[in-house]
């Protein structure tokens, strides 16, 4: 008796061991950072949303910006590009050294074509094209029932019954968001519409008197595209309802559970084609269609014990507007994100998340990031779009690093937002340890 009792004591703390260093193990495999005060940088051009950009040859190009129609803020033209010999030197470009790039024009209600404005989220550079100007706008597309009304034939567009309130006050309707591709040959000096290849459809819309947030009616959005394999993995914010919308039966934590940062995929051969190709994460695989009812990451998700909960409520928590990079000195993917804790997506804090598996292909990799850490906050200021930017050092330099791929040290840079202070601009640079 007494010989088996000390056998299972033994077992035990064998066991407790193990678990011990396999727990230290998972935590010392989680990389370290620290952000470093640096020259501060103010972009001197619009920028609202991730910063897309490329190398051409020798020169290095962002397309910032928005382009095309906006019933509540206007037609706009403000999708540019610039281009420079390094990242630092593009992004202390002045406003006279960013030009417009020829773009597809709005076609008018009804018909088939670009509807709504369009920011460039990520551009993705063809490896069939040795001089490196055949490029893939991935896009963020607002649209409204007044730009895309439902058109019960197709599914498409959107019914303006009961639809919630927007940015600029009570009258001004929310928007809803998809995410499509355009394509260039000449290094993005023009552009052509490839159409929409993610959406969610009306039935999903969250209407009144649930929606109270001043954001989205639904949507997805704010997209980071990032190539793996024969694929482009698309990380972006799912903000529609995960069923048919029903007043009598919403409920705030089936939204929230089918919410935050979610991920899709598109093959790349598919991209000079790409209506309707993504496939949305299911939970094992990628198997729901591009308008379906996906899964979100469940690792990103704030809980609802923690202050998560709805994108549609206006005090819940959640994160939004990732920007991915490989990582050539961790060996890993890093995701920068912005937080919302309040109406209109205000959020003073911006984190992050690690993901060790190269290969977003396999099993479950695309869903293994680590618990968002916090990196930055700034309190007083609503924080947007926060990336991580190539620095003007030989080795990023040779390497063309861009904010896809990035090194040991990289630039921090975020859109910070109060009354008579509106900014994109760097005071960091971040730098890793392993």
């Amino acid at each position: 008796m007494h010989t088996n009792r000390q056998s299972l004591v033994l077992i035990v703390f064998f066991l407790s061991t193990v678990f011990y260093l396999i727990g230290c193990q998972q935590t010392e495999r989680i990389p370290h950072f620290k952000l470093l005060k640096a020259e501060k940088i103010k972009f001197n051009s619009f920028v609202d949303c991730n910063m897309a950009e490329v190398w051409i040859g020798d020169t290095f190009r962002i397309f910032p910006g928005k382009y095309g129609e906006d019933p509540l803020w206007g037609y706009s033209k403000n999708l540019k590009f610039a281009s420079g010999k390094n990242a630092e030197e593009v992004f202390k470009s002045t406003a006279q050294d960013f030009h417009d790039p020829l773009m597809p024009p709005n076609v008018p209600v009804g018909q088939v074509g670009l509807h709504g404005a369009v920011w460039f989220e990520t551009v993705f550079q063809s490896p069939q094209d040795s001089s490196g100007k055949t490029l893939f706008a991935v896009y963020h597309n607002e649209n409204y029932p007044a730009t895309l009304p439902y058109n019960p034939s197709t599914g498409e567009g959107y019914k303006n019954e009961k639809w919630p309130q927007g940015l600029t006050g009570e009258t001004s309707p929310a928007a809803v968001c998809r995410i499509g591709i355009m394509k260039s040959i000449d290094g993005g000096r023009s552009w052509a519409n490839k159409g929409i290849f993610i959406e969610d459809l009306n039935a999903r819309m969250i209407l009144k008197p649930h929606n109270t947030s001043n954001t989205f009616a639904g949507g997805v959005g704010d997209p980071s595209a990032v190539a793996s394999g024969d694929y482009l993995y698309l990380f972006y914010g799912e903000y529609g309802y995960p069923a048919d919308y029903n007043e009598k039966t919403y409920n705030t934590q089936t939204e929230w559970a089918g919410q935050c940062i979610s991920v899709a995929r598109i093959a790349l051969q598919d991209l000079d084609n790409p209506v309707g190709k993504a496939k949305r994460w299911d939970g094992t695989g990628f198997t729901i269609p591009y308008n379906g009812i996906g899964k979100p990451i469940q690792s990103l998700q704030i809980p609802i014990s923690q202050k998560g909960g709805a994108a549609s409520s206006p005090t819940a928590g959640y994160h939004w507007g990732p920007s991915v990079s490989w990582n050539t000195y961790l060996n890993c993917w890093v995701m920068m994100m912005a937080k919302s804790e309040g109406k209109s997506w205000q959020g003073s804090k911006v984190y992050i998340s690690f993901n060790k598996n190269k290969d977003l292909s396999q099993a479950l990799n695309t869903q293994e990031w680590s618990s968002p850490q916090l990196v930055f906050e700034k309190p007083g200021y609503i924080l947007w779009y926060p990336s991580l930017q190539p620095l003007n050092t030989p080795e990023d330099i040779r390497a063309k690093n861009t904010c896809l791929r990035l090194g040991k040290k990289a630039r921090f840079f975020v859109k910070r937002i109060k009354p008579g202070d509106d900014e994109y601009a760097s005071e960091h640079i971040i730098e890793f340890e392993q």
